[in-house]
């Protein structure tokens, strides 16, 4: 027989399911006024950008629409081509392999790999980028000279992951390993790159960020990058200490799926491999 107890809280997520669901709905004629596209859209994708905004309407609806915009403008042909991040892809720092304890793919980034991009304008060159937090009105504003190989690239890796998303599933893990990393790969515009795109254009997909060995001299980058990073966001990063590195990664990881560098059994295999 359910206790009481468990009566109540069930009755409580139904109630809590009833109301997200009414506010989806009205979410979804906001939108839908606003850009008939989104017509085409699920309410999964409506849902996470609603959650995003504690499931207020009217700031989930010009967020998500920011992100119609921004889609059309960035990804007009609806995904990234490899060969327009060749210089990301040719540093092979990014992977894809494994799963966590519940089902969500996990992505591993090889820090110390990533040197800022150097080549000819025509790849992935970009206008403007306007990073907003949702915790104050700052903009970072960055000219038509910056290039947006790594914001390419993340794009190309977000979709690669999603892509491997079992059904049911809607969020991933992340690996940032800093071993090596030293001033020489500091990046912070592409840092801030990478933010706003998991914050506005890809909310609730994050489910953790563990980084790893983490040098003492990342700190300086990271003093830059924090104030830029919204509550929500700072609750899913997680900075391993190197003593209980595998042991806690073993707590949502089993062995089976930790890339051997990290003392699991995997062998690493590229994104553009996978």
């Amino acid at each position: 027989m359910m206790m009481g107890s468990e009566k109540m809280n069930n009755s409580m997520e139904i109630e809590d399911e009833n109301i997200e669901n009414t506010k989806i709905s009205l979410m979804r004629i906001l939108v839908e006024k606003q850009d008939p596209s989104s017509k085409e859209v699920e309410d999964g994708a409506l849902r996470r950008f609603l959650r995003a905004r504690d499931l207020d309407v009217e700031k989930a609806s010009n967020m998500f629409l920011k992100y119609l915009n921004w889609k059309r403008n960035f990804v007009p042909n609806g995904s990234i081509s490899p060969s327009e991040i060749r210089h990301e892809i040719q540093q092979n720092k990014m992977f894809l392999q494994g799963w966590d304890k519940k089902g969500r793919p996990i992505a591993l980034l090889l820090a110390a790999r990533h040197f800022q991009h150097e080549g000819g304008v025509d790849e992935f060159k970009r206008t403007y980028f306007t990073f907003q937090t949702s915790t104050n009105s700052q903009n970072v504003l960055v000219d038509d000279d910056f290039e947006f190989s790594l914001t390419g690239f993340i794009v190309y890796l977000f979709d690669k992951i999603i892509t491997r998303m079992p059904p049911g599933q809607e969020k991933f893990i992340v690996i940032g390993d800093l071993k090596g990393w030293g001033y020489a790969n500091s990046d912070i515009r592409a840092y801030l790159a990478a933010l706003s795109l998991v914050q506005d254009y890809y909310p609730e997909r994050l489910e953790k960020l563990f980084v790893v060995h983490a040098p003492y001299i990342f700190m300086t980058a990271w003093k830059v990058v924090y104030p830029f990073i919204d509550p929500k966001t700072r609750k899913k990063m997680i900075f391993v200490d190197n003593k209980s590195l595998k042991s806690t990664l073993v707590e949502e990881i089993d062995e089976s799926q930790l890339p051997a560098t990290l003392g699991g059994k995997l062998e690493l295999v590229p994104i553009h491999n996978s």
